[in-house]
């Protein structure tokens, strides 16, 4: 059966999109079949992320009644279906985000797993993803700042009763600073999905316009989230497979430096 998974935060910055891309990428890697929905209608970075940003027919147009659903949807070169949303200012400001949870049907016609990149915070265009969603998953960092406004998302989704499948913490230091696994699980009482390592990987993807699981699979942050999918969807995930042999990782530290 289909569903609909709302990736939201609490607060922007924390790596929300990054993280919809990607669960989006793993899912897919693992044979899931996954459609990535833009959203964040006001500051939308789906497209700009997968080197689509501007496409003739985007959810603007679906939500606008312009366009049907399935003319919004793009193939992505690794096999996930993309849904951008506008970039255009005119359009951003005529968009009707509460409109999405009327399209529920039709975006779970098109595939089994529907990942939505929601506004961040908890404004009326954040809570109407919310609201079109069967299950939230909370992003946050590991800082406090972070923990209290997702925190503040957990208290808002459980008023709306829509389930929490758990939280992803990114930006992941492992330094004596950060607020620690054991901490950030008893502050917002929610299963912690997955820890995403702090990463150079995610930024060389950003600046190739991709997945950091297309173009650097073997990177702590795409077995991260590789791992993370698996538990959503059940399909087992052997790690090992993507584990740097000793060559791999000396030629890695030599292009470092």
């Amino acid at each position: 059966m289909s569903k609909i998974i709302v990736i939201t935060s609490g607060k922007g910055g924390v790596g929300k999109t990054t993280t919809a891309i990607n669960l989006g990428a793993a899912i897919n890697y693992l044979g899931g079949d996954v459609l990535i929905i833009d959203g964040n209608l006001s500051t939308p970075n789906i497209g700009v992320h997968l080197n689509s940003p501007e496409v003739p027919v985007n959810l603007n147009h679906v939500l606008s009644n312009e366009a049907e659903v399935l003319e919004a949807v793009y193939e992505h070169a690794s096999g996930m279906k993309i849904m951008p949303a506008s970039l255009s200012i005119k359009d951003s400001k005529k968009a009707k985000p509460g409109k999405i949870k009327d399209f529920r049907k039709e975006f779970k016609k098109i595939s089994d797993y529907i990942i939505v990149d929601c506004a961040a915070g908890l404004g009326d265009e954040a809570m109407s993803a919310i609201s079109a969603a069967d299950e939230l998953i909370i992003v946050t960092n590991p800082e406090m700042p972070a923990i209290t406004d997702a925190l503040k998302t957990i208290k808002t989704a459980e008023l709306e009763k829509k389930p929490i499948v758990g939280v992803i913490v990114t930006r992941v230091k492992k330094n004596q600073i950060e607020l620690q696994p054991s901490t950030v699980k008893e502050m917002l009482e929610i299963p912690i999905l997955g820890m995403i390592p702090e990463d150079i990987s995610i930024s060389k993807a950003l600046n190739e316009k991709d997945a950091v699981v297309h173009v650097y699979p073997k990177s702590g942050a795409a077995r991260a989230y590789k791992e993370i999918a698996s538990k959503i969807t059940g399909i087992p995930y052997n790690s090992d497979i993507d584990r740097e042999s000793i060559f791999e990782r000396i030629a890695r530290a030599f292009r470092r430096n």
